[in-house]
């Protein structure tokens, strides 16, 4: 039950088809369907311009949360069990854009190395998937910047039992009991809860370790933190020690802005990639619109590469829930415009503001002067491009 701190439709129904037979170990030639059209020397045409392969490392195991850049993959596929990896043609809604997309797994599949540190060792990653407060936090050492956000706010929840707290309506509220709350080790969210005095310190704990089993043993009498994604509907529907609804508050509408799971670049990268991400992300900001209007066919292979990678238990029903669940939530969507994957200067403002103190008592102090248009761009955001 361990979670993390994210292509053209036809070629992927045939891609999953094949995609069941399974693979062995190390790395298959997988065939599947051909894109329907080669792209031309226009929008959707990338060769030339990006790297022969695009290399995207992610910073968990295939999920929905990802679902913009696997449905990217098509064409015959290269399955790397070994190295828990997956690449094809690059794909723009059924056109081959002339370069081929890999995507690699990571936390467990990589040994927790976080992606914005592998884009400094492996010059060959072109996009690392990071949380914005991720980035502010190594900009001191590694100075990353993102460049498209496909999710809007953040899936991490604080879940409960609504049977024992029918009063939790809000975060605040859990922090008027006594109740114990656990969380991920490290997560810059809790800092910002307890300084502000949401939470308070006495009640947390950093003692969660993606596992239900301290849930179960205090038989839902504690808050602990999950993905409105994942937990709740693994939870009620696919953990038999409690198979009932849980409860759940956003840590999003406690007011902490993050942009989870953004995709980005090396800063000192920008003028060379330049030309690439004018082309690219435009097309993955369409394929966040795509996966949101037609998730199924990706699902499928996101359910695929969970198996084959040998990664938690991913089923096809969790995957459609995470799907809904970001739709009716606004995981996804275009924030106060009409724009999807873009950044507000103002709320950037605001989180900076929130983590130079957390990280300045952790001893990772923000360089001074460190804005907005230091960890996240819109130069290369298509602002016509909107979630329906």
């Amino acid at each position: 039950m361990l979670t993390r701190s994210r292509r053209a439709t036809t070629a992927l129904l045939a891609v999953a088809a094949v995609l069941v037979a399974g693979c062995t170990a190390g790395a298959e030639r997988v065939p599947g369907q051909q894109p329907t059209r080669t792209a031309s020397a226009g929008a959707s045409s990338l060769a030339g311009v990006c790297p022969a392969t695009v290399v995207v490392q992610s910073n968990w195991w295939p999920q929905a949360e990802d679902g913009a850049v696997y449905r990217l993959l098509g064409g015959e596929l290269t399955v790397d069990k070994a190295r828990k990896r997956v690449s094809g043609t690059l794909v723009a809604d059924g056109v081959d854009t002339g370069v081929r997309l890999e995507v690699r797994a990571g936390g467990p599949a990589n040994g927790f190395v976080p992606a914005v540190n592998t884009l400094f060792t492996d010059p060959s990653v072109l996009l690392g998937t990071a949380d914005a407060d991720q980035i502010a936090q190594v900009s001191a050492t590694q100075r990353v910047k993102a460049v498209v956000a496909p999710l809007d706010r953040s899936p991490v929840v604080l879940m409960f039992d609504p049977a024992q707290h029918p009063d939790f309506r809000a975060i605040a509220d859990i922090g008027r009991t006594d109740t114990r709350v656990l969380y991920f080790p490290g997560a810059t969210y809790m800092d910002y809860l307890t300084g502000t005095g949401v939470l308070r310190r006495s009640q947390v704990d950093p003692g969660y370790a993606g596992s239900p089993d301290r849930w179960v043993a205090a038989r839902g009498s504690i808050v602990q933190q999950g993905f409105l994604t994942n937990e709740p509907f693994a939870y009620e529907k696919e953990l038999p020690a409690w198979n009932k609804k849980v409860g759940w508050l956003l840590v999003a509408e406690a007011g902490y802005p993050v942009y989870p799971e953004t995709l980005a670049i090396r800063a000192d990268r920008e003028t060379a990639l330049a030309p690439c991400l004018r082309r690219l992300v435009p097309i993955i900001q369409r394929s966040v619109t795509g996966y949101l209007a037609g998730p199924a066919a990706t699902n499928q292979l996101i359910v695929r590469l969970a198996k084959d990678f040998r990664a938690y238990p991913y089923s096809a029903e969790r995957a459609a829930y995470a799907v809904s669940a970001m739709r009716e939530n606004k995981i996804v969507g275009n924030g106060p415009n009409g724009t999807v994957g873009d950044f507000d200067t103002a709320r950037l403002q605001r989180l900076l503001d929130i983590v130079r103190p957390v990280f300045a008592r952790s001893r990772q102090p923000l360089p001074a002067g460190l804005g907005p248009a230091d960890i996240a761009t819109n130069a290369y955001i298509d602002a016509s491009i909107g979630a329906g």
